[in-house]
């Protein structure tokens, strides 16, 4: 949805509320899609939520948004909501959305509503819940297709006709022994275009792209991608077909993980800004900047170790910035490159002497492009002064041996990290720039040294 048409709804749906103009309000929420909705929700008060809530004409229009509807906000919304209420709703949503809510609730509030829902549904749900939310088995869909391979092409679509009228995805028809084994898959085109006597073991492909019940779901949505398919299987211990992750749940998979990495990154913990109180926040971002107040302190001293080296020439202190800038600025390129490399598969940890190397000479290259342009500016800057070359030949090394330095740590840490199984976003932000500042700070006071004493 553009931003100005979201803008404009926001607008108009703000404006009704405050006149409390019931009738067109109605006329706008049943005529505006689920998803547009929910982005409006995000930007009411509780008490606006309420209102709009309650005016879709059908429950089926309200579950449309309770699954549309990000899981924090739709905790809030719920909360003083009936349950017997809530229970209508929850049953005309996909299971694996219900799932999802339901984990975000407290126990008695969850088994509250499992109690009231009908017996096959609170199974399947209670079934999801047991997995964990981050793995294929809490993010698949219990419903989908699966047919003996026995089956021909005529009972397989009077199947679909019968039995698998309300499933959600039914482009894929899974192909099962009689064990219940996941043998093959066929997609809907072909089984409608073959003849109606044609069994299915005919025509299903056997190199069936599969899951595990544990399986990340970051690796599942990597798989959804690399395959270019519209669903994954997913299987138990016995390669038995329990779940299917759709595609449009990797779609939110691939925000989630990205959004979380770009968070952790910044050292501003894994959820958005929005959905964080004001202490939560400063909780966790805390002992994020506490490693870079260490850093300036540590900075600080380094400084005061070369005192003499600073009297001297004071002019080395005007090019403190820029060096460190050009430090964190080429490491933390190198950190993200290489974080988002690990994170969608293109990278690999085998590949940590390879990477390295390469950031290294590319840190190198950048570093010696950038440290004559300014060796050169503090040469000129000083026409008239004995050390002005020095002071040239002193920045000009300061800026390659920072660059250079900053490139390997901000590819090699990520790196290590992913080795030793730890998330590698969280080797950016702080812990490299921080890192680079100190190294620059003292190559670059140490390299003054040497040559002004030479």
């Amino acid at each position: 949805m553009p931003v100005d048409r979201t803008k404009l709804l926001l607008d108009t749906i703000k404006r009704l509320l405050r006149r409390e103009a019931t009738v067109h309000l109605h006329k706008i929420v049943n005529k505006t899609h689920a998803a547009d909705l929910a982005v409006v929700f995000r930007f009411l008060t509780l008490r606006e939520q309420e209102a709009l809530f309650d005016l879709p004409e059908t429950v089926e229009q309200k579950a449309m948004l309770f699954s549309e509807l990000e899981e924090e906000l739709l905790v809030k919304l719920i909360e003083d909501m009936p349950v017997e209420k809530i229970v209508e709703i929850l049953e005309q949503m996909p299971n694996d959305d219900v799932a999802d809510l339901l984990g975000k609730l407290s126990d008695e509030r969850a088994q509250a509503l499992l109690d009231l829902m009908t017996k096959e549904e609170s199974e399947e749900v209670e079934g999801l819940l047991r997995y964990d939310e981050q793995t294929a088995g809490g993010i698949m869909l219990p419903d989908f297709i699966a047919l003996k391979e026995e089956t021909t092409a005529r009972e397989a679509i009077e199947a679909l006709q019968k039995e698998y009228v309300d499933i959600e995805m039914p482009f894929y028809l899974y192909v099962v022994d009689d064990r219940r084994r996941l043998v093959g898959v066929i997609s809907l085109r072909q089984l409608v275009v073959v003849p109606p006597h044609t069994k299915l073991n005919a025509i299903m492909a056997t190199d069936v792209v599969s899951v595990q019940t544990n399986t990340d779901q970051e690796e599942v949505a990597r798989i959804v991608a690399r395959y270019n398919i519209l669903a994954v299987p997913v299987v138990d211990e016995s390669n038995e077909p329990v779940g299917i992750v759709t595609v449009d749940d990797v779609i939110d998979i691939i925000r989630e993980e990205a959004t979380e990495d770009i968070l952790k990154m910044a050292g501003a913990g894994e959820d958005l800004v929005e959905t964080q109180s004001v202490l939560k926040s400063t909780r966790i971002r805390l002992p994020w900047l506490l490693a870079s107040w260490i850093g300036g302190i540590i900075a600080f001293f380094i400084i005061g170790y070369f005192e003499s080296s600073l009297n001297k020439l004071i002019y080395l202190a005007a090019f403190i910035p820029i060096i460190m800038g050009m430090g964190g600025n080429i490491g933390t390129q190198s950190s993200t490159i290489v974080v988002r490399g690990l994170a969608t598969g293109r990278l690999n940890v085998k590949q940590i002497w390879e990477v390295v190397l390469k950031e290294l000479a590319i840190g190198f290259l950048l570093g010696f492009f950038y440290g004559i342009l300014l060796g050169f500016v503090a040469h000129v800057t000083l026409p008239t002064q004995q050390p002005a070359l020095m002071l040239g030949v002193t920045v000009g090394l300061a800026v390659i041996s920072s660059m250079t330095i900053a490139a390997v740590v901000g590819s090699l840490v990520p790196m290590v990290f992913a080795r030793i199984n730890v998330d590698p976003a969280v080797a950016t932000g702080p812990f490299v720039t921080t890192s680079i500042d100190i190294v620059s700070v003292f190559f670059y006071f140490q390299i003054a040294t040497v040559l002004l004493h030479l």
